[in-house]
């Protein structure tokens, strides 16, 4: 596995490893002898599958840890906390092949993700020990999955059966998110932007919910920073040079009145360039900078997400975050490829926690836009004279931020079989990253809008990727929810496309996206997505990972309440059957709000 090409630092060092807890019926004199080697093979053959499976965001296979002995009492389930605790684990994984004794061997630990997998035999029961023990987790208000292999395996069988992998993989993906968030810090660079709500950054729900603190700092930090040369010179003349080589500018369209000299462009770059330096070491620390002067600001603040507030008190004088936005959201730049740094524009906090939620999920970049327009059928007809078809035919949805999205968003990276696809950086070749930089133009940022000058990326994605469009929401007297649509990116004509995306800003990057109906419901039709999505901004990822984000919701107690998923493909904590089995939406609102934020 390829690591980072960075020199510098990123936000997930020393990553949380999952804890193999194998338990074991502990009654000695013939019953627990006969089942040692059996049940910690099951343990060993669970963590080699999830550490061949599973990847951290730098890039590095999952790391699993297994507890010193089987579990068979309280003893020993004390002795696994200690070790885990050393161990740095963040997930919990109980696997067993037999009945052991449920209260007196569980995980007791009420902030870290939890799961068992009982093996489905019928010589040793360890599906009854699954039963019993998810029964005592619902009584004590510890939340816990259940992993239940569908057919009967027999007692020799050393399988993980498919079904089980899936759930094992999906439990511990999302576990993993969980505990890579607990303790970070979302960077907020500025304050509210232009008034928008998801920017009033709400310290409770990333503390309560998230397990994450709130870093601030004031705007001016950057020209403060900017003065002084706070910033790695000799990186700073790096990344300037790959800039003018990989950057291509595009048309510059504002009025011939408000054109901005040659001059003034350069100086532009030059200023876009530092702010971006100055961001990421804002958010994650610079060794260089305590190499030149800098000792306390070479620390950072541990973020694994940010956000700049930009608009307006920052653009009226000083050129946008549009390029620092963009290069960092993208999972390469001058330095080469590497994970993507989670930045949301106008420092759209809920935005930006959604960013995060979708990077831990895929690994990949994700795209932050304005869920802008519906261009119904007729509308489309009516100014373009062209009649919407196939995935598109209900109409689509005309994703464009005002400002940048990472650059992986242009669909220029493939597949296996060759379609549009957004990738983990490991798998991202260097061609890919060339198509990705030649299909966005930079052109100069339009006047009225930044008065202070910058640049704004431009491109349109490509047709036929599969994604996921997500958010969360503040809501009053609920707190925090998650919604979210899987569908696909459409390409248009480059006519039509022109015709409809310059009858707003065409310096902004475009996407076109169908999502998919199920006739019921928010997702009845294409209109009723756009006017059931509860704020001016989305972001989306690569595939069609909802499932992903519903699991993880789960864990962190925030009702989804807006989806377009099949019920099997849905995996919630065992107790959540309690509260409703034929209505899981109100289920799933009833178990969030009786067990309360995860770090309350």
């Amino acid at each position: 596995m390829p690591q980072s090409q960075v020199p510098y630092p990123h936000a997930f060092e020393n990553p949380p490893r999952i804890g193999i807890r194998p338990a074991i019926d502990g009654r000695y004199g013939g019953v627990r002898e006969s089942l040692e080697e059996q049940t910690m093979k099951q343990a060993e053959r669970v963590a080699a599958f999830l550490s061949d499976s599973l990847r951290y965001p730098d890039g590095s296979a999952v790391e699993c840890v297994i507890a010193p002995s089987c579990i068979g009492g309280v003893a020993e389930a004390q002795a696994s906390v200690e070790h885990f605790r050393e161990n740095r684990v963040g997930v919990s994984l109980t696997v067993t092949p037999c009945w052991a004794y449920g209260s007196e061997t569980m995980d007791m630990d009420p902030l870290v993700p939890k799961a068992i997998w009982g093996f489905n035999g019928t010589e040793r029961p360890g599906a009854v020990y699954l039963a019993a023990t998810l029964a005592a987790h619902v009584q004590k208000g510890l939340p816990a999955f259940g992993i239940y292999g569908k057919d009967v395996q027999e007692a020799g069988d050393e399988s993980i059966p498919a079904d089980v992998q899936d759930k094992l993989i999906e439990f511990c993906r999302a576990g993993l998110a969980v505990a890579l968030m607990r303790g970070r810090s979302y960077l907020s660079m500025g304050g509210t932007s232009m008034g928008i709500a998801g920017s009033m950054v709400d310290t409770s729900f990333w503390e309560k919910s998230l397990g994450m603190r709130v870093e601030a700092i004031d705007m001016s930090e950057f020209s403060g920073r900017m003065k002084v040369g706070m910033y790695d010179p000799d990186e700073y003349e790096r990344a300037l040079s790959w800039v003018k080589e990989n950057c291509p500018e595009g048309e510059d369209y504002n009025e011939t009145s408000k054109k901005r000299s040659r001059d003034n462009l350069d100086e532009e770059w030059e200023t876009s360039v530092k702010m971006a330096l100055i961001a990421r070491d804002l958010m994650v620390g610079n060794p260089r900078l305590k190499e030149i002067g800098f000792p306390e600001q070479s620390q950072g603040h541990g973020a694994i997400a940010g956000g700049f507030q930009g608009q307006r008190q920052w653009t009226d004088y000083f050129p946008n975050g549009d390029f620092l936005e963009a290069i960092l959201n993208s999972s390469f730049d001058w330095n080469g490829k590497r994970a993507p740094y989670i930045v949301a524009t106008e420092n759209d906090a809920l935005n930006g926690a959604t960013m995060l939620f979708g990077h831990l999920l895929t690994n990949s970049a994700q795209v932050f836009a304005d869920v802008r327009t519906y261009w119904s059928p007729d509308a489309v007809r009516r100014v373009a004279d062209y009649e919407l078809e196939g995935r598109a035919s209900d109409g689509i949805l005309h994703l464009i931020n005002s400002g940048p999205a990472s650059l992986d968003g242009t669909g220029q990276q493939s597949d296996s079989d060759g379609n549009p696809a957004m990738k983990p950086y490991w798998e991202i070749g260097d061609e890919e990253v060339r198509k990705c930089l030649e299909a966005t133009s930079w052109h100069p940022s339009i006047s009225e809008y930044f008065p202070g000058g910058g640049w704004s990326t431009r491109f349109c994605t490509r047709g036929g990727m599969p994604v996921t469009m997500a958010r969360i929401n503040l809501v009053a007297g609920l707190g925090p929810a998650l919604q979210l649509v899987e569908g696909w990116t459409v390409e248009l004509p480059e006519k039509v496309h022109d015709l409809l995306d310059q009858r707003t800003n065409p310096t902004w990057p475009t996407t076109w996206f169908a999502p998919r109906l199920t006739g019921e419901g928010a997702f009845s039709s294409c209109y009723e997505v756009m006017n059931n999505w509860g704020a001016n901004h989305g972001s989306f990822c690569y595939g069609h990972v909802g499932n992903r984000f519903v699991t993880l919701a789960s864990m962190l107690r925030i009702p989804v309440y807006m989806h377009n998923l099949n019920a099997e493909r849905i995996f919630r904590p065992s107790s959540w059957k309690a509260f409703g089995t034929s209505d899981l939406e109100g289920a799933d609102f009833r178990a969030c709000a009786a067990y309360g934020a995860l770090y309350r």
